[in-house]
């Protein structure tokens, strides 16, 4: 087994980040839909509007990180050639391209799971760091010793159990299929597997450079399969989502935390109370998820307006990574100061969180 990091490592924190709305990738995108014609692969879900849509959350998951983690690391964000325009350059922060991180024989991509496969390959990377959609923010103080704790990095399930079928199902979605892809993989290699039939939370994700690497090594199939995809697929889900927590799980790598947290769908009929909870419990909460799930909406829908008006409204404060925001207390020389030396807690909420699920 690696060595286990200490907590006086840096930990870095990676972003997926894409601008639906840019022409040159809705042209791509249209390209790679018009080869796919007739792909009967593509997942419910895979390839709407609401899934490469920015509602400016990278904007404002910068500044929950920079509120509640502000010891974190190196970030790198993942584009297709892209960047924000009210990104400002500066030494604590990379925009890595596509073409950098992916053989240029399969871009261009449009399927997230299929990206962040490669993640772990990001050069420099810390061996400790956290991936999190641009939708997945932090909603309390960072507390580094219960992400990656010496049981291990921390995960979470949703309570909700998922239809137990017998394969992948074509009507399902790719987190259900990937329950199932990971039983069947699990089960197959370790007969004591128990599988929990339920969804690992859209949650920031604790991971380690070197597990990743060492399960890379164990399922070469899998990852050569799900580095096939242009479009989300049914067929080929992700492992990121839910393979990589059980498989962690069952090696002693990651232990299952209870947290308080929130997922809001901006689509559903009661978003609007879902919204003034999240305002009401802001801060006490180990982290949330805003999902456009408005579909194929207009971009100025009130439901995606909304979205943009609650997180202005919990964070209005710009961080060092806007052009106009306050520059960073660091230098190049001195990029951050060591995550252990983090004053920043979790509320007393999560802490009896954390002692109740051991």
């Amino acid at each position: 087994m690696p060595n286990r990091p200490t907590l006086t490592d840096k930990i870095d924190i990676v972003y997926l980040w894409v601008d639906g709305a840019d022409p040159r990738w809705q042209a791509n995108r249209r390209a790679a839909h018009a080869r796919a014609v007739g792909d009967s692969d593509i997942a419910p879900y895979g390839d709407v509007g609401g899934r490469y849509r920015d509602n400016d959350e990278l904007r404002y998951n910068l500044r929950a990180l920079e509120r509640f983690f502000p010891e974190h690391g190196h970030i790198y964000i993942v584009t297709d050639g892209q960047r924000p325009a009210w990104l400002r350059p500066g030494p604590g922060l990379s925009v890595i391209d596509h073409r950098d991180l992916m053989p240029a024989a399969a871009l261009p991509v449009f399927d997230s799971g299929h990206i962040e496969s490669y993640l772990h390959h990001i050069p420099n990377l810390s061996e400790r760091f956290v991936y999190l959609n641009d939708d997945v923010f932090f909603g309390a103080p960072f507390d580094a010793a219960w992400w990656f704790s010496s049981a291990g990095v921390a995960v979470f399930r949703e309570d909700t159990l998922l239809p137990d079928y017998a394969a992948m199902q074509t009507h399902e979605s790719a987190l259900v299929n990937a329950s199932l892809l990971s039983r069947a993989w699990l089960a197959g290699r370790d007969p004591h597997y128990n599988h929990v039939a339920r969804i690992f939370s859209h949650s920031p994700r604790p991971m380690l450079v070197s597990v990743m690497r060492e399960l890379e090594r164990e399922a070469p199939e899998l990852f050569s399969s799900v580095r096939s995809t242009v479009f989300r697929s049914w067929a080929v889900p992700p492992l990121i989502p839910d393979l990589v927590p059980r498989w962690m799980v069952q090696h002693g790598r990651a232990v299952v935390r209870e947290a308080p947290s929130m997922y809001l769908p901006s689509g559903a009929a009661d978003a609007d109370a879902r919204f003034s909870e999240l305002t009401e419990r802001f801060g006490q909460l180990a982290f949330f998820c805003i999902n456009d799930t408005c579909d194929d909406a207009e971009a100025d829908s009130p439901e995606l307006m909304r979205i943009g008006r609650a997180l202005e409204q919990l964070l209005p404060t710009p961080s060092c990574f806007e052009e106009g925001g306050a520059l960073p207390h660091r230098t190049a020389a001195h990029p951050v100061r060591p995550a252990a030396r983090s004053r920043a807690r979790l509320p007393a909420a999560v802490h009896d969180a954390v002692r109740a699920a051991g």
